[in-house]
């Protein structure tokens, strides 16, 4: 069985996979999944953390994280497909400048 060190990389490395994706594309689609394998990060290691130190609490905060992430995916996609239909497009850039 693997070691609290190899889960904690496995959650770091997730987290900088989703701030790299975050950061260099502008596909709003893109920037959304690169910000939800973040939280997946922070969910695998907060399940290794209670894993480790034996604590249900800390499973049960991490199956209440996936619950919120289920329900901030069904929003956010919801969100995305309405400003897809408003401007025809789902490039950040165009979406930067407001208009009154």
């Amino acid at each position: 069985m693997p070691g609290l060190t190899a889960y904690i990389t496995v959650g770091a490395l997730l987290f900088a996979l989703g701030i790299v994706g975050f950061l260099c594309r502008r596909n709003l689609i893109i920037i959304f999944l690169s910000t939800e394998i973040m939280f997946q990060g922070i969910v695998v290691t907060a399940a290794a953390f209670a894993r480790f130190h034996a604590h249900l609490q800390g499973q049960a905060f991490a199956l209440f994280l996936l619950v919120i992430a289920a329900v901030e995916a069904g929003l956010a996609l919801g969100m995305i497909m309405l400003l897809y239909r408003r401007r025809g497009t789902l490039d950040a850039d165009v979406w930067s400048v407001m208009h009154g």
